[in-house]
């Protein structure tokens, strides 16, 4: 059941207060708060995160119906353990006879962040403990249809933030967030940094604000599975990867490439793992037609029909009317290069599998349905040539061999691939400034 939501706790009814406190909170804390005060508190939202994973989960799950809850468990606990203030940098280097350089690092001050919908709980921790970490605040503007998870979840960050003997109002949100609301935020002169996830049009309306962004676009990360793989060991981790929250993840697989020579052991490899419900053509039209519609607008041509968007692939299939047994992982279509869900970022548990002559056919396909997003892709193969020829073909952020894709990015609770900041953590939100001790002061000989 979703708990009523209550203001207080960094929830507030007006944007500009809760910019406001924020900015408050924040000074209290970079002024009177020592690194090793730093460690204490992450240490206790970390705790608090990992006793309430199962709850977070479940309420997300009732709230966005985006998803499977148990794999917003795995995901909520993993982003409680995310690198904290152990991999804040510092440099310290002689100058010669002018003395000594120091590189050090120092908060933004108040952040604003976009949190999805397909993320609520999870952004909270992964952006709530890099930023504590760092020394910052942070303003939230959560996506409307999961307004209610996202302030609970920032709620329980913040009481634990206080029970630590620290300031209220770190992380701050409107308990009614819209797109005036964002606005607002990214227009304060209080606000120095912006942090969003989604994409092309969310990451140009950032942009706009003037200030540094840190975005994570959108991606449809291909995967080559070549005749060196271990068939037995890809089949089942690729459909884990893929189908994880249902493929609303941004760097899960999103279609996958497969040289001809190992194409049919290959499918009754996926068929061996009792995860998939294998498509026929006529099947796969039907799945076709109910879950993407024609949009212009995208590079593809298609888009995802939003309702069908993380939901599970048997509530897809019936809605398709293809029968169904049971709760498959995901569902397989074998198509055409060009077809939709090959070129689409579908945000479902479907994928498509496309046959490949041979592997530079694979590559070539590979790199072109990636749409030059730079955003994330894999590799099956043991040849380290391939390896590395696909990866300075498909230049992205996240490049994974023979594992999931998320291994590429663990602790990280943004991919930034537009603006270039790559897997982020606590070094991001921080400004690079130098000290210089002239005239041999500090000079160590």
């Amino acid at each position: 059941m979703i708990p009523k939501l209550e203001l207080g706790n960094g929830v507030f009814a007006d944007i500009n207060d809760a910019i406001e406190a924020a900015a408050a909170a924040q000074k209290d804390y970079e002024k009177n708060l020592t690194i090793e005060d730093r460690k204490r508190i992450v240490e206790a939202v970390r705790k608090t995160l990992i006793e309430n994973a199962q709850f977070f989960s479940d309420m997300e799950y009732e709230e966005t119906g985006y998803g499977r809850p148990e794999d917003k468990i795995q995901k909520n606990l993993g982003n409680a353990i995310i690198p904290g203030v152990e991999t804040l940098p510092m440099s310290v280097y002689s100058a010669d006879d002018n003395g000594m350089v120091y590189d050090f690092y120092s908060p933004f001050g108040v952040i604003g962040a976009l949190t999805p919908v397909t993320n609520p709980s999870a952004t909270i921790a992964g952006n709530g403990i890099c930023n504590l970490s760092a020394g910052n605040a942070v303003v939230f503007n959560a996506h409307p249809a999961a307004k209610v998870s996202t302030a609970i979840a920032l709620q329980t960050v913040n009481k634990a933030v206080v029970a630590a003997g620290d300031p209220n109002n770190m992380l701050t949100c409107i308990a009614e967030p819209t797109l005036d609301t964002l606005d607002v935020i990214a227009k304060s002169p209080l606000v120095s940094l912006m942090i969003g996830t989604g994409g092309p049009a969310m990451v140009a309306t950032l942009m706009k604000s003037g200030k540094k962004c840190i975005c994570a676009g959108p991606g449809n990360p291909p995967s080559i599975v070549d005749e060196t793989c271990n068939l037995a060991e890809c089949a089942p981790t690729l459909i884990m990867s893929h189908s994880l929250e249902n493929n609303t993840l941004c760097i899960g697989e999103k279609e996958v490439f497969v040289v001809d020579a190992i194409f049919d052991d290959f499918i009754e490899a996926m068929k061996a793992t009792g995860m998939v419900r294998m498509l026929t053509d006529e099947e796969a039209a039907k799945v076709t037609a109910t879950a993407l519609q024609p949009n212009e607008k995208e590079i593809s041509g298609y888009s995802p029909v939003k309702k069908f968007v993380g939901k599970n692939a048997n509530v897809i299939l019936e809605a398709a009317g293809v029968a169904c047994e049971g709760d498959p992982r995901t569902a397989v279509m074998i198509v055409d290069n060009d077809h939709p869900f090959v070129q689409t970022e579908q945000l479902m548990p479907i994928l498509p599998v496309v046959r490949c002559k041979d592997f530079e056919e694979a590559m070539e396909r590979a790199v072109a349905a990636e749409h030059g997003n730079r955003h994330s892709a894999s590799i099956w193969s043991e040849d380290i040539k391939r390896v590395t020829a696909f990866g300075k073909a498909v230049k992205t952020t996240a490049y994974v061999q023979c594992a999931m894709t998320m291994t590429a990015v663990p602790g990280s609770p943004t991919i930034a691939t537009p603006t270039g900041e790559g897997p982020t953590g606590p070094w991001t939100f921080l400004r690079k400034r130098r000290l210089s001790q002239g005239g041999g002061r500090g000079y160590i000989a």
